[in-house]
């Protein structure tokens, strides 16, 4: 285990907190990072400080990358879902999407204002889901699937998403959630893709296998998937 900072309060405070039963159990949900740099913080304590942390200015410890702690990654996730202004929300983010090393952060970085600001949101989308980096394609792939699967649907986002050629299994995996949920939301728009085998063998397959252990999706429709 890296030895904090005692001069430095949210570390402090972070190593206050742990519990060595939950980091080793985070440990084990995310292994491509090293368990020394997991603390064992649980989640409502960490929005608790970010919240905290964003009230008394937040500038100082956003301007701290990279970090050395998935803690502190979550924190920097949790801080910038509270700024309400999309231009600054959106500038942290393009700083922050490099230093995500991990499913748990960049599925956990869910920002309300873009919710307000899909059409300024779409340009930035495009351009992170042709990145190399796993996480930023990863989070590119999860605001399609958050913002625009029910009113602002449009079928360029499933030809986006389709495009997306990986063989990385976090990227993969997103894909997949997409279609998914996009079976249970969009039916007759995205069962082409999989009729017409337009996806990876991989995305294809963990795509049917999520859609099946849906409670959104009926038995006779489950059922059909399965031959795909």
């Amino acid at each position: 285990m890296f030895s904090p900072d005692m001069n430095d309060p949210i570390l402090t405070e972070l190593f206050r907190l742990r519990d060595e039963k939950y980091q080793a159990f985070q440990a084990r949900l995310i292994p491509n990072i090293p368990s020394e740099s997991i603390i064992g913080v649980r989640t409502p304590e960490l929005r608790r400080i970010a919240k905290r942390i964003y009230s008394e200015g937040a500038d100082e410890f956003l301007s701290q990358l990279p970090h050395k702690y998935f803690e502190e990654n979550q924190l920097h996730a949790f801080i910038l879902s509270n700024i309400k202004d999309f231009d600054n929300c959106i500038s942290e983010t393009e700083r922050f999407l490099p230093f995500i090393d991990n499913w748990a952060t960049c599925d956990q970085a869910v920002f309300p204002v873009f919710s307000k600001n899909k059409d300024k949101l779409l340009p930035y989308i495009e351009k992170w889901i042709a990145s190399r980096h796993t996480y930023t394609v990863r989070f590119a792939v999860k605001q399609l699937m958050q913002y625009y699967l029910d009113d602002a649907f449009d079928m360029k986002y499933p030809e986006m998403i389709s495009q997306v050629k990986s063989d990385e299994y976090y990227v993969n995996m997103v894909c997949a959630w997409y279609f998914a949920t996009a079976l249970a939301k969009q039916y007759d728009a995205v069962i082409p893709y999989l009729e017409s085998k337009a996806l990876s063998p991989a995305v294809q397959k963990m795509a049917v296998k999520k859609a099946v252990e849906s409670y959104r999706i009926s038995d006779k429709t489950k059922a059909y998937l399965k031959t795909l």
